[in-house]
């Protein structure tokens, strides 16, 4: 489990003097956490000293987490932990927190906060939407007019040192951070800093009556750019996985272009602008195959029937996730699920129930096809968040996400689960988290 609420038996009264970590394999040290990293732990709690045992130190970060949650101080002031015997491994081994810091500029403090708190909730990857049509806030050395001019101020970017600051303290909490560069819609920001990135368009009678859309895929100029920025952008950030996005992108201002529909004959590919994009798409993560990074898509590349590489992970978003899960298992791809955890989307009560409530592996599918679930990712999207409302709008509702993710499938007594999620929450704001209440009552006396 997650959190947990120790129950107040004494087995034997002794004092703990000590607790003696132990790492197996520690002669093959990992700097980084990755998608293979082990997180397994066995703790043995019995006076006058504690066990823990893990293989790698990823392992004992979660164990040291479940130590500090079975200590609790009495109404006398009196710390006590009980014994216990826990070996413990996560379900999945994505475990994600989405943040947006395009539609609301998030200070770097407020993610090293999040961070803190993904670790008491053993998440470990921090998918960091860091870009979107609002702004453009990553400063890169290779292209500084992307940030000089698509963010909303010179004081709303991220320094290659501010970068590097969240992936340092990301990593001594075992968590991964993977950026996502969502293209080619949602790119209005990067066409102030690029030009001739975007595609004119030559009808502008859409309500949005914007002289550009997407970024024009039918230039080599376009290829040159992106390779040169997904190349300082897989130096900067060690992780294996890079997020290319893909969603929601609209054909209008392609449709009205003639060099691109000129194009389009020329290609055969008629007057389905699903290929035209396809075609970007396939260009864009043969890029990142020469940079050895792994590709991750949202759902809308693979519908759209893009030629992917082997190994691309879909993430999928939209209702009916069921369906998508099966398709695009049975075609062998790997599969993040984000679809009912949208944390942005908010209602009166206890909705953390409904995030409990999930499955992962409830769609129609074989074993093998079920073991191509990588994990799930809890999402909270930027149009409404900024720092003033990130943390309570994220916990404790990403904490039952967070178990439902780790935990085996028969961990699921709500009763069990809202008394021990309260008692979590008192303890996250006990250490600085400013997690909302789940209902009505108060935090007792609690260690931190």
């Amino acid at each position: 489990m997650v959190y947990y609420h120790p129950k107040k038996l004494h087995v034997q009264e002794e004092n703990l003097q000590q607790l003696l970590v132990s790492i197996v394999l520690e002669s093959e040290c990992e700097m980084f956490p990755s998608i293979s990293s082990d997180e397994s732990y066995t703790l043995i709690v019995k006076g006058p000293v504690a066990v823990l045992k893990a293989n790698r130190v990823w392992g004992v970060l979660r164990g040291l987490e479940t130590f500090s949650q079975l200590i609790y101080q009495d109404a006398y002031g009196t710390f006590t932990v009980n014994e216990s015997t826990v070996s413990d491994s996560p379900r999945f081994p994505h475990r994600g927190i989405l943040i947006d810091t395009a539609r609301h500029y998030l200070p770097v403090n407020s993610i090293l906060k999040t961070l803190d708190a993904m670790a008491f909730n053993k998440f470990n990857v921090l998918h960091w939407h860091i870009v979107d049509d609002e702004s453009f806030p990553y400063q890169s050395t290779t292209f500084p007019d992307l940030s000089n001019k698509g963010s909303y101020s010179l004081s709303h970017v991220y320094t290659p040192n501010d970068v590097r600051k969240v992936i340092e303290y990301a990593r001594l909490w075992g968590i991964r951070v993977i950026p996502e560069f969502d293209s080619p819609g949602h790119t209005q920001s990067w066409g102030k800093g690029q030009k001739n990135l975007l595609t004119p368009c030559h009808d502008r009678r859409s309500p949005s009556n914007n002289p550009f859309g997407p970024i024009n895929p039918i230039l080599n100029t376009t290829y040159s750019f992106l390779s040169k920025l997904f190349k300082e952008v897989s130096l900067v950030f060690p992780d294996q996985f890079l997020h290319l996005g893909g969603d929601e992108v609209s054909f209008n201002c392609w449709h009205s272009n003639p060099d691109i529909q000129n194009f389009m004959k020329q290609h055969g590919f008629g007057s389905d602008f699903e290929k035209l994009q396809s075609f970007y798409i396939q260009k864009l993560t043969d890029i990142i195959s020469t940079v050895k990074k792994r590709p991750i898509v949202w759902q809308e590349v693979f519908e759209n029937n893009s030629k992917l590489q082997p190994g691309t992970v879909v993430q999928v978003w939209k209702e009916g996730y069921d369906v998508i899960l099966s398709r695009v298992t049975a075609a062998g791809f790997p599969v993040i699920l984000s679809a009912p955890w949208y944390l942005d989307w908010i209602s009166y009560g206890q909705d953390w129930v409904k995030y409990y409530r999930v499955e992962p592996l409830e769609f129609s599918g074989s074993k093998e096809q079920k073991q191509l679930v990588i994990g799930g990712e809890a999402c909270l999207w930027g149009e409404f968040v900024d720092a003033t409302n990130l943390t309570p709008r994220l916990w404790p509702r990403a904490s039952a996400v967070g178990e439902r993710l780790w935990s085996e499938e028969s961990v699921r007594n709500e009763d069990d689960a809202y008394k021990r999620l309260t008692a979590h929450r008192c303890r996250m704001v006990r250490r600085g988290i400013a997690a909302e209440p789940l209902f009505t009552g108060y935090c007792d006396n609690m260690l931190k």
